[in-house]
């Protein structure tokens, strides 16, 4: 049973990564208090994770939010215990964070069929409730999502990721001469030729201080928390965001963007990233290349080029650094390559080190076993065992 109730969202156009919802358990059941029966429970409300769902087909098929589960049914003398009222299940999409009204995160929906409980149904009129039901639970229920992809492309606005993107997959992102052409994110896949799939997300572009969620922010630096790893995507050239703000080379970019992403989550600094040295088809792009690479190899010689506060604790090591034009090609397949080799790395360290756990975990498991002292009820002598 679902009935309807007004929601808030947020959304890029058309693209919508937060809810807020209502959901209500059903009441249970009334007793039976003459023959001593029970009403039966009322229903449950779930969220549940599926693929090609997403949140603004939700808000277009529910566009009021208000998810109420089904009654128990009454004890009668047919049935003395009632039945359960009929569970009500909200379909929503994969990468899902459930929060509720206080902030406190209740789950996440991390693969299809993922599954959890948001209202609890009532329970039925029994002896202990005088045979009167309860009412189901009430929730306010918030639904934020963060994409999940293999790539995640990290730049200030007219770095050049959406050319990028459209050159590396088959997206087909806006595409302009300005800043902030990205105002949703945009999902795409890399095609390898053994028909392996790599999946790449460009997101809003970051400005300086998108930790206190100026410009895009939080809208940004969120969907990056689940990518397995980070693409930095930098103008050769350097980046201003408008004649009022200052001119950044390509290496203190770097330097800023890395101190965003540390003052937001400092994780986010633990995964494995690359970089893109894009537009390398502009004059002079190889004599600042080799300048870039000096300043990347000796950081500390050329850090008080930038504000002391914006210096990052740490600095990102980067497992590839290539030199690519998303407009000529240039460097284009060496770029999908390092990225696939990286990925693969990757997942190989992470299975040899579930692989090491799982063995830590046996060896601990048999010693415990061994260490146990025979049981007090068996009788280990010649005798005849008694248990």
């Amino acid at each position: 049973m679902v009935h309807c109730s007004c929601a808030l969202f947020r959304k890029y156009g058309n693209f919508i990564d937060n809810l807020r919802l209502f959901a209500k358990g059903g009441s249970g059941g009334m007793g039976y208090p003459r023959l001593g029966g029970e009403g039966g429970k009322g229903g449950d409300v779930w969220v549940v994770a599926h693929k090609k769902m997403t949140l603004k087909q939700l808000k277009d098929k529910y566009p009021q939010k208000r998810f109420v589960a089904g009654e128990g049914a009454n004890s009668r003398v047919s049935a003395l215990q009632g039945s359960k009222g009929k569970d009500c299940e909200i379909p929503v999409p994969v990468g899902i964070s459930v929060t509720d009204e206080n902030g406190k995160i209740i789950g996440e929906l991390n693969k299809e069929e993922d599954r959890i409980l948001l209202a609890e149904g009532g329970i039925g009129g029994k002896f202990l409730t005088n045979f009167l039901p309860l009412k189901g639970q009430k929730r306010i229920i918030h639904l934020d999502l963060k994409l999940i992809a293999d790539v995640g492309l990290v730049g200030f606005p007219n770095a050049g990721k959406s050319s990028l993107l459209s050159q590396i997959s088959h997206a087909k992102p806006a595409i302009a001469d300005y800043a902030f052409t990205t105002l949703k994110p945009e999902l795409g896949k890399i095609m390898y030729n053994d028909f392996k799939q790599i999946s790449v997300a460009d997101l809003p572009g970051l400005i300086e201080g998108a930790h206190m969620n100026r410009g895009m922010g939080h809208k940004f630096l969120k969907h990056i928390e689940r990518t397995r790893q980070l693409l930095f995507v930098v103008d050769i050239s350097g980046f201003q965001l408008s004649s009022q703000t200052q001119y950044r080379t390509a290496f203190e970019t770097i330097i800023l963007l890395t101190k965003e992403l540390e003052l937001y989550n400092e994780e986010l600094q633990k995964k494995p990233a690359l970089l893109a040295v894009n537009k390398m088809d502009l004059p002079d792009a190889q004599n600042k290349f080799h300048e870039l690479m000096n300043q990347l190899q000796n950081p500390k010689d050329f850090l008080h080029l930038v504000e002391k506060q914006m210096i990052p604790e740490r600095n990102m090591e980067f497992q590839h650094i290539i030199p690519i034009s998303a407009i000529t090609g240039e460097g284009i397949e060496e770029l999908k390559n390092c990225i696939r080799k990286s990925l693969d790395e990757h997942a190989n360290q992470e299975n040899d080190a579930h692989f090491k756990k799982q063995l830590l975990n046996l060896r601990v498991s048999n010693t415990i076993s061994y260490s146990k002292p025979p049981s007090k009820h068996v009788v280990t002598s010649s005798r005849k065992n008694i248990i």
